[in-house]
């Protein structure tokens, strides 16, 4: 009779644990990713947590194809026009209001994560784990009056964001020394750590089957893996960072100069090669746009004029700043893989809530950049029995960006219809 291990099972040591991965004793496990080397590519998400007011953000359903009518909301996006997709009918299959706004980049309730080979881990951490110590950050997760909730790792761990301030001073202000030895004594730290647990790991081993046993070798493997990292990350602690004429910007300007501000450090994030993966979820501040009131309470407009107004404003100027970095991204070349920086960034508008009533069905979505063929309004169905998962834009986001998976949080497929050139 087969012993049965508890998810709970820890490999501790000296007072640090590591959860064990899902295996056949707890759950039906699958088979892990293979990655392969691919070219230089970038992510970057645009997020908010009350989804758009929909009918000045979605075409016209029956208006698919390459014809469609620009809608009032995307307007700043027209001049880019040929190089974003807009999307209808693609969601993550909830009906849970504000609980969907972390599901976005993953597609998988947080609390549902145990079911999945991978968790809730969101796109952003997949590529960043693909990346590893390539770059001096594997990902950065950003924020502008709002809170960011939408990076996780594959232990469900919710990335940290950091401000304005904060991105501009990780990506050009030299540490001090006294934060560079913590660095080095942290990295130390972590390397010890995993050497007790591969001891421990052994006895674990012995009591496994052996489908177990392969799985938790994959394990291992990932444990060695992350030893790899630490010294790839070693010497990043001495690398100089990069030099910009550009001063540290003023936080606190106002939502658009901020969220400006945030965009134009994003695409220098991009060009000096500083990250390949970056998440920004940004709202609004009481008083901009000459507007009175918060964002959260503009979303539940039933439709009153001047909430839809004011939606209108702050979401239009959201179009502005993801059409200002397609802008800066179309004017750089890119030295690593040739052609231009936006030919190799795919960047990802959404939300995991579609309206401020709480509605997660069909969700406010853009992709442009990235290589693929764009300049069309695709439109999935809208039957709940054929419904295509919003995952599946998810998993061709990761193949374009070289990652050899098939599957991804709650995908059956890539998405029809979207090809990368």
């Amino acid at each position: 009779m087969r012993r049965l291990l508890h998810r709970r099972t820890m490999l501790s040591a000296g007072g640090v644990s590591l959860a064990l991965p899902m295996l056949e004793a707890m759950l039906p496990s699958a088979q892990a990713d293979e990655s392969a080397d691919s070219p230089v590519k970038r992510f970057v998400c645009l997020s908010n947590n009350y989804g758009v007011y929909r009918k000045s953000f979605f075409p016209d359903p029956q208006n698919a194809g390459r014809d469609y009518t620009m809608p009032e909301t995307l307007e700043p996006l027209s001049r880019h026009r040929s190089d974003l997709s807009l999307f209808t009918n693609l969601d993550h299959g909830n009906t849970i209001g504000h609980q969907g706004v972390p599901v976005l980049l993953s597609g998988v309730r947080p609390h549902l994560a145990a079911h999945y080979p991978e968790g809730n881990l969101s796109v952003d951490q997949k590529i960043a784990e693909h990346t590893g110590a390539k770059t001096r950050f594997a990902s950065m997760t950003l924020r502008v009056n709002e809170s960011n909730f939408v990076s996780f790792t594959r232990t469900g761990v919710q990335v940290p964001a950091i401000d304005l301030r904060g991105m501009y001073r990780a990506l050009f202000l030299a540490d001090s020394a006294e934060k560079k030895a913590t660095q080095a004594e942290r990295l130390q730290r972590h390397r010890s750590i995993l050497d007790v647990v591969m001891d421990r790991a052994r006895a674990v081993d012995r009591d496994l089957g052996k489908r177990d046993r392969q799985k938790f070798q994959e394990y291992l493997e990932s444990v060695r893996t992350l030893e790899k990292k630490i010294v790839q990350q070693e010497p990043w602690l001495d690398r100089p960072k990069p030099k910009t004429d550009r001063p540290e910007p003023k936080q606190g300007q106002g939502t658009e100069a901020d969220l400006k501000a945030m965009v134009e450090l994003i695409a220098l994030a991009i060009q000096t090669d500083s990250t390949r993966a970056i998440t920004l979820s940004s709202g609004f501040v009481n008083g901009d746009f000459g507007l009175s009131g918060g964002y959260h309470g503009f979303s539940h407009h039933g439709e009153r004029p001047d909430h839809i107004a004011a939606l209108k404003k702050i979401e239009q100027n959201k179009m502005r700043q993801m059409a200002h970095l397609i802008d800066l991204l179309k004017a750089q070349e890119d030295v690593l893989n040739g052609g231009t920086l936006l030919d190799h960034t795919s960047i990802l508008f959404g939300c995991g809530m579609a309206t401020g009533p709480h509605s997660t069905k069909s969700l406010p979505l853009i992709l442009a950049g990235g290589g693929f063929r764009h300049g069309q309004h695709l439109v999935f169905p809208d039957d709940d029995s054929i419904r295509v998962p919003a995952a599946n834009l998810l998993l061709s986001i990761l193949q374009n960006h070289g990652l050899q998976v098939d599957r991804f949080g709650t995908s059956n497929s890539s998405l029809t219809g979207l090809k990368s050139a």
